[in-house]
């Protein structure tokens, strides 16, 4: 398998992806990602060089987003002043479910950080969501907090809070990395 940067072409395959994530969270009994994502908000982090794919041959079997640029209003400036890399919509196709892939690609990410000089890979994963917050901790991931309040809509819940990091650091993922080096904006 190899990982190689999203390109604009990618977008409709991505959102019907994010699509099928969506119907599984449902029947696991979440509301996670049950709003359409804009396809021009991908679009635009596509083209800023964020967005990956986990390729297998002809088929996507993931996706991850990583970014040195932090949600507004989740981390306090103090901890900003760590260099820190940010995952956002780590998804894995259904035909690849069990096979360890979104742990490599969190391995993938932190060693990605790493090499670009950041000190935390951190991420905000969605408030409610118990089973993946605690997927997360079997990853390594240490809960910082959960900041439920400031959401994008009137400044009310915000569903996505719940703020956990584990450190950047050099890892064996597997994969056959076709991706240029990340830059951290210090």
């Amino acid at each position: 398998m190899k990982i190689i940067p999203a390109q604009p072409a990618d977008v409709g395959k991505l959102l019907a992806f994010r699509e099928e994530a969506a119907a599984w969270l449902t029947r696991l009994g979440t509301d996670q990602w049950q709003r359409p994502y804009p396809a021009d908000r991908l679009l635009t982090t596509i083209q800023n060089g964020t967005v990956f794919m986990v390729t297998d041959g002809d088929a996507t079997a993931a996706t991850i987003t990583v970014t040195p640029e932090a949600e507004r209003g989740l981390w306090t400036e103090k901890e900003l002043d760590d260099p820190s890399m940010f995952v956002n919509k780590l998804t894995v196709a259904r035909t690849y479910a069990g096979q360890s892939l979104g742990g490599r690609l969190l391995d993938w990410a932190g060693q990605r950080a790493y090499r670009a000089g950041a000190m935390w890979l951190r991420l905000d994963a969605w408030t409610t969501n118990e089973r993946l917050q605690n997927y997360y901790r079997h990853q390594g991931f240490e809960h910082v907090r959960t900041v439920r309040e400031g959401g994008a809509v009137n400044g009310g819940p915000r569903v996505s809070g719940w703020l956990a990091q584990r450190p950047a650091r050099p890892a064996s993922h597997g994969f056959n990395d076709q991706t240029p080096p990340a830059l951290l904006k210090l």
